[in-house]
């Protein structure tokens, strides 16, 4: 079987590739298998992001399910999984806090219009040659600020006013409130979070994620634990999806969120390629870039219209869908339906989750997406741990955009001092 290089350049989704190659029952039945466990996986996850960017739960899952419905459906992977990712955490917690709900799907909206325009320009081969060591140290300094965002939940703290988007103000206000400090809702996070990672060590095909959430979610109910649940912060979640809607624009709002909007697609480009090349490897295939981009922007325009966040492709996902066995995007299509029955049928459930048990989950999210050992070997290359140290400084203390132009430029100078160009008519 062709590894599908001689066809990456080609603007052709590969559920069309899949389908004239012929797709049977077996195929089937091996995709849907695969769709559940991931479906299994996303639920308690993409409710997690959704809550930790500052916005109820549904819209997590208004992403998983349309945008990963797209995804799915146009990309240039065949098993890449897309859906809210951890990574935009921040840049969607600060977008909604600056211009509400509304002023985020209308930069979700706009991100997938240059979504598409890079991939129709052909950038894709572009974007998937950021270097290594900036793709390393923007991820770990994400990771920092994903687990910075969480302390609050999990510590159960009460600030006196909105929480502070940088990381130094925001570790001096969550120390002025430790007076408010709630043990119960340590509790639950941390059981969580050791369930998920004894489960994943001792039963790594159970679904640690959901099976935590359950247990923490019951204990609270059952002991009465005084800890914030999703339907005190958040209220009742409709069952099922709306209507589709253009969020009110207009230029003044669209001009103001264009900075987020770059920062959702620089980031988004990023993490789908680089997810769907890790698919590739583990698949033996070759993705399409350029048309993944493609897809990747109407996904973000048909969340926007749905309510949802950023959508993206997701490393851990996509890997779990290629572990379970999964032979085609119809996978992806599927693991979207069974979201949309969850969504209609245990909706009223999720009132119940403590706010703690999704900071359990998203710990243990940060943990695995930091590239620990390359972090820490990159720091000992002279040149490679002047790119991540500027990347990562940078990203932490200022924002994702800044970091990783700042790291692409330091990389391109010290690539220059490498090979120096000739001079004319040397």
């Amino acid at each position: 079987m062709p590894d599908g290089a001689a066809t990456s350049h080609l603007y052709r989704p590969k559920l069309i590739s899949v389908l004239q190659e012929g797709y049977g029952f077996p195929d089937l039945r091996q995709d849907a298998a695969a769709a559940l466990t991931v479906a299994v996986v996303a639920m308690p996850l993409s409710m997690a992001i959704a809550v930790a960017s500052g916005v109820s739960p549904d819209r997590g899952l208004y992403a998983a399910i349309v945008g990963g419905f797209i995804v799915s459906l146009l990309g240039g992977s065949r098993v890449q999984i897309g859906g809210p990712a951890g990574a935009f955490i921040v840049l969607v917690a600060a977008t909604a806090a600056r211009f509400g709900v509304e002023g985020l799907l209308v930069a979700v909206l706009l991100s997938g219009a240059l979504l598409v325009l890079l991939g129709l320009l052909r950038l894709g081969s572009l974007v998937r040659h950021i270097p290594h060591a900036v793709t390393v140290s923007f991820t770990c300094a994400i990771v920092v600020t994903i687990a910075s965002s969480q302390l609050k939940a999990l510590a159960g703290l009460r600030l006196q006013g909105p929480e502070p988007e940088a990381l130094f103000p925001k570790l001096a206000a969550l120390g002025a409130a430790a007076q408010t400090f709630n043990p119960a809702s340590l509790g639950i996070g941390l059981s969580v979070a050791a369930s998920i990672l004894a489960m994943r060590a001792a039963r790594p095909h159970w679904p640690g994620m959901l099976i935590a959430v359950v247990a923490a979610t019951l204990a609270a109910v059952v002991f009465r634990l005084p800890v914030e649940s999703i339907g005190a912060r958040f209220g009742a979640m409709a069952a099922g999806l709306s209507m589709p809607a253009l969020p009110p624009m207009n230029w003044s709002l669209s001009v103001s969120v264009l900075p987020a909007a770059l920062s959702f697609t620089l980031l988004g480009a990023v993490e789908s390629l680089l997810s769907a090349k890790v698919a590739d490897g583990m698949i033996g295939r070759k993705h399409r870039s350029n048309m993944e981009l493609v897809a990747q922007g109407v996904a973000n325009m048909a969340s926007a219209l749905f309510g949802g966040i950023c959508v993206t492709g997701t490393i851990a996902r996509t890997a779990t869908n290629v572990r379970a066995g999964a032979r085609s995007p119809v996978s992806g299509l599927l693991h979207c339906v069974f979201l949309l029955l969850f969504l209609a049928l245990a909706a009223p459930l999720v009132a119940y989750v403590p706010l703690g048990a999704l900071a359990g989950v998203l710990l243990v999210v940060s943990w695995n997406m930091a590239e620990k050992a390359e972090f820490i070997r990159l720091l000992h290359e002279g040149r490679s741990a002047s790119v991540v140290l500027a990347t990562f400084t940078l990203t932490v203390a200022r924002d994702l955009t800044t970091g990783i132009v700042a790291g692409c430029l330091l990389a391109a100078v010290f690539a220059v001092l490498r090979h120096p160009v000739p001079e004319e008519g040397a």
